[in-house]
């Protein structure tokens, strides 16, 4: 349900308790800030020893106040927190953002008293941020309740750790990144991430929504709200490694999730997915420019052979194409530069620049023009000349005529770019030079590094072309659940449309020898007590006849024990590509779906692709069309192609039976079959949560 939180974000009146005139007290910083606002709303001290805090009068406790206050600030020892919340909660408060720690962070002892104080929160209709947070900033309404300023803009920063808040201030400054909101999530007690994207999503001044976690809560309904957001979601999160994962525990509390689940639910959701604070900031200062493109086709413009080189790379490693420009934009690129100018792609001034600094705005031009470009790279020296005017030490001799010449370019491709809806990236050496400024100030992203541009355009660029899969609803459950049993699996999966190879289970010799009466070798024999069968040599292959069927029987049954077997039919293997389809219910996301090369070598290969189950059969096909194999699906060395859509209807009816089953942990179906008339299930296994 959507939660208000107009009393979190605008308040009517604010109450700082804990206030203090010592500065190494947390109850000092945010009552500094909260006091630059005084005008907007009445802003309280509350100081339990009264007399004067910032010099301003405090009241000794909430209650002595004498009216309403909407929301409360508690920045108190633990040991006085949940009488500092009933005295919020009796003052009428509707939101509180408690920064006091020790709850669900320190233990279960402290989660009980944390459970406790939000039950009594939600009881009087309240909102609580936290505990264990560091407050929350709104720019829009002038509520200032953290301990560091934030520049005003357009990001709402929603962060699990503080000082990562800072370093992306600082990160982003130089791009003239600023920021509507920010909430420090704390221990998501009651307001949780889920809620404040929802709210973001739908605040006017919030143009993008940037998120560092730790522990997503729901992480299902997270993707959803994402998904939803109507404007971009960027994401920083932890966990990935083992020790990171240790950190994230300690810090938090939190529940980690894997990478690959995290990845394939940003994928899902069309949330950009970064690793450092470094990318964070490209990637926003990217899509503060504004400009996006459904295409990916890149035109690499420098002056510098180098440094072209190195951008198609970056380019290209980032996901972007570099195509070779055709002949009618060639022949218009050399009617603007000179003889020994390359214009294949990359597109080399070869020095003209120095001769000619218009050259650089003629240049991008001629590319945004083009209808075979999608965006433009521009790379290397740029800058350098106005930044040897301006003492940057840049630049060759050549003074204030050149600079004058840079910065006059710069102007002309900011002309060029309000003409065109194509994005301009660019890498300088002098990022901060006069000329590079005019660009930044036109909306153009500049970075000092190459593979920051790169992966800059890579953010605003290929929408169309790859649009976002989405969350698909989980199915109602099942009313009966599922037997984990490999014949009980086989039924459960076929009654969903998913074909298997004729086979029976059997106990003993007769049972066995009836069952080679039912259907026709060669067979297929199965121990049916192991989970990974071939591992133990629990699978015989292509026995012939009865014969071959009952010696196999004997030899397996007296070295593994098993109490039950499978005789099966085999199936054809000849023109099949063996796959993979399992579904692991992950406790912050639920099912996901995992396809992949299947057989004996899935681990050792690990060529796998993930996603939010259940998984409709289209985006079933683009992941196996994304494997590293996946060119083994057409046909190589002249092998026929393979049914792919086969496969991709039978994806989406085993990721569907997971779904609709919470009971199961794990469900696989390994290997998958596909030939080219079809699609069929060789085994499945299930294990129960």
């Amino acid at each position: 349900m959507r939660r208000d939180l107009t009393a979190l974000f605008d308040p009517r009146s604010v109450a700082v308790v804990g206030a203090s005139d010592d500065p190494a007290k947390y109850g000092h910083a945010v009552a500094s800030q909260a006091l630059r606002a005084d005008g907007r709303r009445p802003v309280h001290l509350v100081n339990r020893r009264g007399g004067t805090v910032l010099g301003q009068a405090a009241a000794p406790s909430l209650a002595a106040i004498g009216e309403q206050v909407d929301l409360v600030v508690v920045s108190v020892p633990g040991s006085g927190f949940e009488a500092a919340v009933e005295d919020a909660l009796a003052c009428g408060a509707k939101a509180i953002v408690a920064i006091t720690a020790g709850f669900a962070e320190a233990g279960p002892a402290g989660l009980a008293r944390q459970r406790a104080v939000v039950a009594r929160v939600r009881e009087a209709g309240a909102v609580l941020v936290g505990p264990n947070c560091l407050g929350i900033a709104d720019n829009t309404t002038e509520l200032y309740l953290a301990s560091d300023r934030f520049a005003p803009g357009g990001l709402a920063l929603l962060s699990q750790s503080g000082n990562l808040a800072l370093e992306l201030q600082l990160r982003g400054a130089p791009h003239g990144l600023g920021f509507s909101r920010f909430v420090s999530l704390g221990n998501q007690a009651d307001v949780t991430l889920v809620d404040l994207v929802e709210d973001c999503a739908r605040h006017e001044a919030t143009s993008a929504i940037a998120v560092y976690a730790e522990d997503f809560g729901d992480g299902r309904a997270f993707a959803r709200a994402a998904a939803a957001a109507g404007k971009p979601v960027v994401l920083l999160t932890a966990g990935r490694g083992t020790a990171s994962a240790r950190s994230a525990q300690s810090h938090t509390g939190a529940l980690t999730t894997s990478a690959d689940v995290v990845a394939a639910a940003c994928r899902d959701a069309g949330v950009e997915l970064v690793r450092t604070p470094r990318e964070m900031t490209v990637v926003l200062a990217a899509l503060s420019s504004g400009t996006r493109t459904a295409g990916r086709r890149t035109a690499v413009f420098t002056d510098g052979g180098g440094h072209g080189a190195v951008a198609a790379d970056a380019a290209e490693d980032a996901g972007l194409d570099v195509p070779e420009l055709g002949g009618a934009t060639q022949d218009r690129l050399r009617a603007v530069l000179w003889e020994q100018s390359s214009v294949a792609n990359p597109v080399d001034l070869a020095g003209m620049g120095e001769q000619r600094p218009l050259s650089y705005a003629d240049t991008v031009g001629e590319l945004l023009a083009a209808d075979e470009v999608d965006a433009v790279l521009m790379t290397g020296y740029f800058g350098g000349y106005a930044a040897s005017e301006g003492g940057l030490g840049g630049g060759p001799a050549g003074g204030s005529v050149l600079a004058d010449g840079e910065t006059r370019a710069a102007k002309e491709i900011a002309r060029h770019l309000a003409t065109a809806a194509k994005p301009l990236v660019v890498q300088s050496m002098y990022p901060q030079s006069p000329s590079c400024r005019v660009l930044a100030e036109a909306g153009v992203p500049v970075f000092s590094a190459t593979e920051d541009a790169a992966r800059a355009l890579a953010a605003i660029t290929g929408r169309a072309t790859a649009p976002v899969p989405g969350i698909v609803p989980l199915p109602a459950p099942a009313v009966e659940p599922a037997d984990p049993g490999y014949h009980g699996v086989r039924a459960l999966l076929a009654a969903a449309g998913v074909p298997f190879p004729a086979a029976r289970e059997v106990i003993d010799e007769t049972e066995l020898l009836a069952a080679a009466e039912d259907f026709e070798g060669p067979y297929v024999l199965k121990a049916l007590h192991l989970l990974h069968k071939s591992d133990a040599g629990g699978v015989a292959l292509s026995l012939p006849d009865r014969d071959a069927l009952l010696a196999a029987y004997r030899e397996m049954h007296a070295r593994l024990g098993a109490a039950a077997h499978s005789v099966e039919a085999m199936a054809d293997l000849s023109d099949g590509v063996e796959l993979i389809v399992g579904v692991n219910r992950d406790p912050r996301f639920g099912p996901v779906a995992m396809v992949g090369l299947g057989g004996v070598l899935t681990e050792t290969l690990r060529d796998v692709a993930f996603a939010l189950a259940p998984v409709p059969a289209a985006r079933a096909e683009q992941l196996l069309r994304s494997l590293r194999t996946g060119a083994l699906l057409d046909g190589v060395r002249g092998r026929p192609a393979v049914d792919v859509a086969a496969a991709a209807a039978v994806i989406e009816r085993i990721t569907e039976v997971a779904a609709a089953h919470p009971e199961i942990a794990e469900l696989e179906v390994n290997p998958l079959l596909v030939r080219p008339d079809g699609a069929l299930a060789l085994d499945a296994r299930a294990v129960l949560g």
